[in-house]
């Protein structure tokens, strides 16, 4: 029993950064209804940026506490990666909205392959090793372990959530983003921009993409251009579990298939005899991508994009 408790809290700490992803692919695709599969390469930016920071402030201020310095690198990367995103929604898919369904998705695809090239050029392809700034002691519960830099992550997570489901449904962005995921010709009528609406959402989901990269970054210890391809799938299968335009759907997708992924992972080899191991968790992340869209296309909280007039 403390083993299977212990694969679900891993599991909830892998899915939180599934789901913080998954949020950046499902606002903007409520909004515009485009999956930009550059996103898992902007929380790569987010990581490698704050190594950058890290390295920086070492030099410029090494007498900042641990947790400062981590604050003050992950604040620098969520503005790396907002101004990134703002400029790829900008330069790469606004002059795509009314092309056919194909072409911005040819230049997702595109605009993930120049960010990792271009990541591989700024940062090289050695992988970089998370500073010792955080308390590494190991907490031990009923059998069960869990360190500080997971406790952090739980946390966040559900901050974040609640920060952004108030600023979606209490706020004047959050409504003019509904209403121009509604229908953005008529939100234009009634005085909203839906430009910058769709720059909002791009960069909103930058600025998360950029905290999972840094809790990844912390959490596996190492980052390098190309890490942020398998999670970038994985946080999109978590939004179509979820149900791809649904905030809560994208929280609850990527928190399942954290717990999805570790449980198969840890007992694949039980279960077939040790002729796979756990270096094969990520397929299960693809079968429940077969199974979802074969059995509910919409995902299991639905999909709250409107048909568009």
């Amino acid at each position: 029993m403390e083993t299977f408790i212990q694969q679900i809290v891993n599991g909830l700490v892998l899915g939180s950064m599934y789901a913080l992803v998954a949020l950046g692919y499902t606002m903007v695709y409520g909004i515009v209804n485009l999956i930009n599969f550059a996103h898992g390469d902007v929380m790569m930016v987010g990581a490698l940026t704050a190594y950058s920071m890290f390295l920086l402030l070492a030099h410029v201020a090494p007498g900042l506490p641990g947790w400062l310095t981590v604050i003050i690198a992950t604040a620098g990367a969520m503005l790396v990666c907002g101004t990134l995103n703002y400029f790829i929604e900008r330069l790469a898919y606004r002059r795509l909205r009314n092309a056919p369904k194909l072409a911005p998705l040819v230049t997702a695809i595109g605009m993930s392959i120049l960010l990792e090239t271009l990541a591989m050029v700024i940062w090289g392809r050695d992988y970089k090793v998370f500073p010792s700034l955080l308390p590494n002691t190991i907490i031990t519960i009923h059998g069960v372990v869990i360190t500080p830099v997971q406790i952090m992550i739980l946390v966040l997570t559900c901050v974040l959530l609640l920060g952004l489901t108030i600023l979606i449904n209490k706020t004047k962005l959050g409504r003019a983003m509904r209403a121009t995921a509604e229908n953005p010709r008529v939100a234009g009528l009634m005085g909203v921009n839906p430009n910058m609406v769709i720059s909002a959402a791009f960069v909103i989901g930058a600025m998360l993409a950029a905290i999972a990269g840094v809790m990844w970054y912390a959490n596996f210890s190492t980052a390098n251009f190309y890490m942020g391809f398998t999670p970038g799938l994985k946080a999109f299968t978590a939004a179509v579990l979820g149900g791809i335009g649904n905030l809560s759907g994208a929280m609850l997708g990527g928190v399942l298939l954290g717990v999805i992924e570790v449980l198969g992972a840890g007992y694949i080899g039980t279960l077939t005899g040790g002729m796979f191991g756990s270096n094969y968790q990520d397929i299960f992340a693809f079968i429940v991508l077969i199974l979802v869209l074969t059995l509910r296309p919409q995902g299991l909280l639905g999909e709250r994009v409107a048909d568009r007039a």
